[in-house]
């Protein structure tokens, strides 16, 4: 079992954290929260004073943060937690970020004999909990395999994207398709609502017609059909609108960075503004359909 640092204990970390606490593996964490150092303790984990208290001897750190200026915060410069890890220390990071930034940190590793894979996360808090995670890497293939056990605590599916970078827009592309398909889910069932047809009826029908996908049979953003999905807890989270809107926006830079057109990205990347404007970022993204149900 190894010693692991683990650095950000939000939603989706301490979860994480406590199934690799519960896999045998020693963690020490740190979060700005006390009560998220609090939680992990009685886990069955140690608080840390600090990121770099947390790295200094571990064999293998994992960091789940918001954005971008976050990672490069932590890992990079004379106090990130690069500087003071041990050469051969393996870096999971699991945040969603942008390509670039991705391989930044990857590359300023490598040059400290250290290793770093870019391993976001698709699963919500749910899959978080479960420990049924779906895990896209970037990395050396040596890399990748010394993440594999550690990742395999937290989640079912770990896939190889391939070289560093690789994981981060594997994340952004699933993402762009994930809040295009929701919309459409939710177009859908509000149109039915209309026309008089029940929300189950047209469950059962298109869960296993041509419109089967994800955000419908796992996931259904009208009340009723799924009993386990956010639209059935007030779209309590879940995966928070704003986090849909942040992963959009990195989606959006990319591909307009990249001359790839995305008309339907640009319009869920306002649509989801718009949610987040009407006081509902912390909302499940499943609850675009009631902006547009005219609600918000």
């Amino acid at each position: 079992m190894a010693r692991i640092g683990f650095i950000g204990l939000g939603n989706m970390g301490l979860p994480m954290a406590k199934n690799l606490l519960k896999a045998g593996h020693e963690v020490t964490g740190f979060d700005l929260s006390a009560a998220a150092l609090e939680a992990l303790q009685e886990a069955g984990g140690k608080a840390a004073e600090g990121a770099r208290h947390a790295v200094i001897e571990a064999e293998a750190v994992v960091t789940a943060l918001p954005a971008a200026r976050h990672l490069k915060a932590v890992y990079l410069g004379g106090d990130g937690i690069l500087a003071v890890a041990q050469p051969g220390t393996l870096f999971i990071d699991c945040s969603t970020v942008d390509v670039a930034s991705a391989r930044t940190v990857a590359m300023e590793a490598e040059s400290r004999g250290q290793r770093f894979v870019d391993s976001p996360m698709s699963g919500g808090v749910g899959g978080a909990t479960a420990g049924t995670l779906s895990f896209m890497v970037g990395g050396s293939e040596p890399a990748f395999e010394a993440a594999r056990p550690i990742l395999g605590a937290m989640g079912r599916n770990i896939f190889h994207a391939g070289a560093a970078g690789a994981g981060a827009a594997a994340k952004i592309c699933n993402n762009l398709m994930l809040a295009i398909q929701m919309i459409a889910v939710a177009e859908g069932f509000n149109l039915a609502e209309k026309l008089g047809l029940e929300a189950q009826k047209l469950y059962d029908i298109s869960s296993t017609a041509t419109a089967r996908c994800w955000s419908l049979n796992d996931y259904c953003p009208a009340p009723g059909p799924v009993p386990n999905a956010p639209s059935n807890r007030d779209y309590a989270p879940g995966f928070a609108a704003a986090l849909m809107l942040k992963d959009l926006r990195i989606a959006m830079e990319t591909a307009q960075a990249e001359g790839v057109s995305s008309p339907l990205g640009a319009q869920a990347t306002q649509l989801y503004a718009l949610m987040d404007l009407a006081g509902q970022g912390e909302k499940d993204f499943s609850g675009i359909i009631r902006l547009l149900r005219g609600e918000l």
